[in-house]
């Protein structure tokens, strides 16, 4: 790892406390191939050349704001085995519901059941312990527009289209991020992407998630 940005990524266990990931930002990812495993191609001459699973990393990387429209695309670079990219999370759009265009209903009107004499049996436990399993279920998900879902949702995508390609594929656990703070500091990042080619025949980068 270049020693500019050593020690200042962040995995996904240790996301920097109370910092809410979802809101407007420019975060620097960088997601890694099980064992650092060159899935993705080679390095020839300095330049990058992409393998078919390769150009499946690309092209999902591409289609992030198709899933995800708050979210712009800057410099990226899909290595032999880590993508290096920087994600913009804009503001989300926010859609009301007008007066008119919401359904009339008649407060005293009952939904009809297939059986009045005979309401649906529910399990009392499984009652009280839903509201837990929910919260439990919330705690560990990462939340709406996130930046860990919309990495998992890549990550997902691309792992969901090698499986017929290559059966042993599969990502680090966990992914590292930098939160940008400045335009001088998305330059400087900007340029660190595009080198990073250049710098995979040094003996500190080869076959490390530089």
């Amino acid at each position: 790892m270049c020693s500019l940005f050593r020690n200042r990524f962040r995995n996904e266990s240790s996301r920097l406390p109370g910092y809410d990931y979802s809101k407007s930002g420019t975060y620097f990812i960088t997601i890694c191939t099980i064992k650092h495993e060159c899935y993705f191609g080679e390095i020839i001459d300095r330049q990058m050349v992409l393998s078919e699973p390769g150009k499946i990393a690309f092209q999902k990387w591409f289609e992030i704001p198709y899933h995800f429209p708050n979210v712009i695309l800057d410099e990226f670079v899909v290595m032999p085995n880590h993508i290096h990219g920087i994600i913009i999370i804009k503001p989300a759009i926010v859609r009301t519901l007008h007066a008119t265009s919401v359904p009339q209903t008649n407060a005293t009107s009952v939904p009809p059941q297939t059986n009045a004499t005979s309401p649906p049996q529910t399990n009392a436990t499984s009652q009280q312990n839903q509201p837990i399993k929910n919260e439990f279920m919330s705690f560990i998900s990462p939340k709406s527009g996130s930046l860990s879902s919309i990495v998992r949702s890549y990550k997902s995508a691309v792992t969901k289209n090698l499986h017929t390609m290559e059966h042993g594929f599969s990502w680090q656990p966990r992914f590292y991020d930098h939160i940008i703070r400045s335009d001088r500091e998305l330059n400087r990042i900007r340029r660190y992407i595009i080198n990073n080619p250049l710098k995979w025949d040094d003996k500190d980068h080869n076959g490390n998630h530089d």
